[in-house]
């Protein structure tokens, strides 16, 4: 028997958006004020979402019991397979001594942490963004800024708030691509409209991770590495999204930015050699590579590996070269599962939908093309290319990172349950509602909705997925281009990227700050809002004043 959503169970859509939020609210205040461990604040979360569901918006219980299973069983695959075998590559690069050798490349390049964060937390992590998203650049990016050297509540941070700038093109673009399907709009255009948003943020988030890290009066110091990485990055974001396609923004970008620096770096350096405080004195001097490029090369060869296969998987359609082994996923009898107790069996209604319509649960066991095989099988590679460790230490490596994130795995799967149950059981709908309601000034607030889609699901993709529609309808309501307030839900979800639960979580797995997500929390929550009110201003500005900056 099916059930039907719905949207304003307490008869004032202000207030059942108010009450809708609570388990938001509980989730702040448990990390941002009361700094509890991520798995305590997401049980505590999931489970006001769930008595809430049953007992204020009237769904039944074994739905929404099913909704939280089904939501959590994603989170563990393929997001967790994503961060466990991220983490693992890592660790076995540690283990068998090849990072020391990637320490001392990068440093041979630039000893200075600042430098070192744009090339690793923005420029490589931009490019393993656009190929494989779904949390693998901050997991990589910020456990090697740990092996470097930083400070890992700084590490955690600003991989977080770099990774906002290839958000919206990660994955080889499938946020757009989302976007369009789910409103029937032209994808091109939504990119070229993001692509005429993010630049703006792009441009300045490298001056953001440094003056984070370490002031304005020590930003200056190497302001022109920071002018050369952000001119890169967002002059190629906006070239490729505009004038090429949504798929290779990030990709190109990062490359650009790289090759950029390091072409930069050849003839400039820094004054002064900038470490973090409780970092021993720097080398006056700079450092001097200890190693053959062969070894340089063979260290960093998992990674160009991971960056490799990562790229092959991510889109058979588009890129033509993902290998004919991973068609198996779709012969095998239990690649799509109808989700028990939950598929077909509750209806989305109006508004959100023009007519009643039931909304599918599929768990997808796609395991040979999900991008953590990618990843896994990168590591398999790479025992052929690291001395002296072989297929069992591997192994023993892999079970000691499934020990070492038994806390982020729960407290990813309990996110993502949270997420699908507010999603199935109307309540996200209903916060979607209470913006919409605001008339003329919705263009600014379309960006923040984004920007909560994200926070709840810790996907920009699933945001898009689940607002899409609203904002289409929403800005045809009133009179503005429904191509501006779909483009910004994706353009301000990423602005909520460094505050999702689930995020913060592969953050403190990968930096070894397990039951510290409350810290990292609070370190990015700044970040985000500041973020997104400017691209909640920009928005605004381009329904009306700046309508011509439009395509």
């Amino acid at each position: 028997m099916t059930w039907t959503q719905v949207y304003n169970p307490l008869g004032n859509i202000g207030l059942s958006a108010l009450v809708a939020a609570i388990p938001l609210f509980i989730l702040l205040y448990m990390l941002g004020v009361r700094r509890s461990k991520g798995h305590h604040a997401a049980i505590v979360g999931v489970t006001s979402a769930v008595l809430l569901a049953i007992l204020v918006w009237g769904m039944p219980a074994g739905l929404a019991i099913s909704a939280t299973l089904n939501g959590a069983m994603f989170g563990i695959f393929p997001i967790v397979w994503i961060v466990v075998t991220a983490i693992w590559v890592y660790n076995m690069t540690v283990e068998s001594g090849e990072f020391e050798i990637i320490k001392n490349s990068l440093a041979s390049i630039t000893d200075d942490r600042r430098l070192q964060a744009l090339f690793i937390a923005f420029a490589f992590g931009s490019f393993i963004e656009g190929t494989a998203g779904f949390g693998t650049p901050v997991a990589i990016t910020a456990a090697m800024l740990v092996g470097l050297g930083f400070n890992p509540i700084y590490a955690a941070g600003i991989c977080l708030i770099a990774n906002t700038a290839p958000v919206a093109f990660g994955a080889i673009g499938i946020p757009i691509v989302v976007a369009a399907n789910v409103t029937q709009l032209d994808m091109m255009h939504i990119s070229q409209i993001v692509g005429r948003q993010l630049p703006f943020l792009s441009i300045i988030v490298p001056l953001w991770l440094v003056v984070t890290m370490c002031g304005w009066k020590r930003a200056m110091e190497v302001l022109p590495a920071v002018l050369v990485a952000g001119i890169c990055f967002a002059g190629t974001q906006f070239i490729t999204s505009n004038y090429v396609n949504p798929y290779l923004p990030d990709i190109t970008s990062a490359v650009v930015t790289i090759v950029g620096l390091l072409v930069f770096l050849k003839v400039w350096k820094p004054a002064n050699v900038w470490h973090f405080p409780n970092e021993k004195p720097a080398a006056t001097g700079g450092v001097k590579l200890q190693y053959t490029t062969g070894e340089v090369l063979r260290a960093w060869a998992p990674y160009i590996i991971l960056a490799v296969l990562v790229f092959l998987w991510a889109d058979d359609k588009y890129l033509k070269l993902k290998l004919s082994l991973l068609n198996i996923d779709k012969a095998m009898p239990w690649f799509t599962i109808s989700w028990p107790g939950l598929d077909g069996l509750v209806m989305k209604a109006a508004p959100v939908v023009a007519k009643p319509s039931p909304y599918p649960a599929k768990y997808v066991v796609n395991i040979f093309s999900a991008a953590g095989t990618a990843i896994f099988l990168s590591g398999l590679l790479s025992l052929f290319i690291i001395p002296n460790y072989g297929f069992g230490r591997a192994m023993a490596c892999f079970g000691r990172t499934i020990k070492q994130l038994i806390y982020p795995i729960f407290t990813i799967a309990m996110i993502l349950g949270l997420a699908y149950i507010m999603n199935y059981s109307g309540m996200s709908s209903t916060l979607g509602l209470a913006f919409t309601a605001t008339g003329a000034l919705f263009p600014f607030f379309s960006p923040i909705l984004g920007w909560l889609g994200v926070f709840l699901t810790g996907s920009d993709t699933s945001s898009n997925a689940l607002f899409g529609s609203m904002q289409k309808t929403a800005a045809q309501q009133i009179g503005v281009d429904p191509n501006l307030t779909v483009a910004a839900n994706s353009s301000g979800g990423v602005c909520g990227k460094m505050i999702s639960p689930q995020s913060i979580s592969v953050a403190t797995a990968a930096t070894g700050l397990v039951g510290e997500e409350g810290t990292i929390f609070r370190f990015t929550l700044w970040h985000s809002i500041a973020m997104i009110l400017f691209m909640a201003v920009l928005t605004y500005l381009q329904a009306y004043a700046l309508r011509w900056m439009l395509p």
